[in-house]
């Protein structure tokens, strides 16, 4: 296994469907609106089916008790993870809303559209298996500190509002988890049509991205040294450090690895659709998710050569 190359050639196929959206859209096959239809399939049913398949078909009752220190370790890493955003916010003398979004677009990283197709192509069954694993906890915190940070500070956060957790992902982890515990399989055509959804998820995301950034100011977005900041501090130095940190713990290096590349993840897009729809700085949001996921066509890449030579 040569995880450089692996990971390489994923991130090539992620800027093959970034050009096809910037290529769909200027050949006016899509526009706004079909881009939004595309964004509610993908949120609504291509990602949560992808979430459900993963955690039925490669979690039972067993690795899934027995994966209680995983769980663990990635919501410690969440709780280290608000604190590095906060630190960082104040380190770029942001404030109001803008300082609140930048701290989720720091914390949450693309893990349903790139963490899973990377993991799948770099561990196989391993990385399906982790990514079904880390999910639980990732989802768990996007709709709870991220919707936190998210809702615009006149609006009020002191209440968390629970119903906000009760969507098509949530949904299907609740339901894939049921089906682990009680020991229940899918039927193979359920699982096989479930399956082939499911795998429509990313790169139909990354189109929408392409698509989404085609109607972007860009040169703004270039010019904002936090993106940037994203990128050096969360997604190169992070990763490492991390993985260093690791190596003190009973932790196989592919665990090691693994966590590495989810940390390295760009911001996640859920992010943006919820600062959208709440009103708080949804183009500051769409900038960072522009410079970050470009970044890391190359920097996903540099971080497993770079864990290749210290390990």
């Amino acid at each position: 296994m040569d995880p450089v190359k692996i990971v390489s050639e994923q991130m090539g196929l992620f800027a093959v469907y970034i050009l096809c959206g910037v290529i769909l859209v200027k050949s006016k096959v899509l526009n706004r609106d079909t881009l939004e239809v595309l964004s509610k399939f993908v949120i609504k049913l291509g990602l949560p089916v992808l979430v459900f398949i993963n955690i039925t078909n490669d979690l039972n009752r067993e690795i899934l008790f027995d994966s209680w220190s995983i769980l663990l370790l990635y919501a410690l890493l969440y709780v280290l993870m608000f604190f590095i955003a906060l630190g960082m916010a104040k380190m770029f003398r942001l404030s109001g809303n803008k300082a609140l979004v930048y701290r989720a677009l720091t914390m949450f990283g693309n893990i349903g559209f790139m963490g899973i197709p990377v993991l799948q192509s770099v561990f196989g069954s391993m990385g399906t298996l982790l990514v079904s694993i880390v999910s639980i906890v990732d989802q768990l915190a996007l709709w709870t500190v991220g919707v936190y940070l998210t809702t615009p500070a006149q609006a009020g956060r002191a209440k968390l509002d629970f119903k906000k957790l009760v969507n098509p992902v949530t949904a299907a982890i609740a339901l894939a988890l049921i089906l682990v515990i009680a020991e229940l399989e899918l039927p193979s055509f359920l699982s096989s049509g479930l399956g082939n959804v499911g795998r429509t998820a990313t790169p139909l995301a990354i189109i929408y991205l392409g698509g989404v950034f085609c109607y972007m100011d860009i040169a703004p977005c270039l010019k904002r040294v936090e993106y940037y900041g994203i990128v050096v501090i969360k997604m190169i130095a992070l990763p490492v450090l991390f993985y260093l940190a690791l190596g003190l713990l009973p932790f196989e290096a592919d665990v090691r690895l693994a966590f590495a590349l989810l940390i390295g993840m760009p911001s996640m897009a859920s992010v943006v659709m919820m600062a959208k729809a709440s009103g708080s700085e949804g183009e500051y949001a769409n900038g960072a998710m522009l410079i970050t996921t470009v970044c890391s066509l190359g920097t996903l890449p540099l971080v497993c050569w770079l864990l290749e030579r210290i390990s």
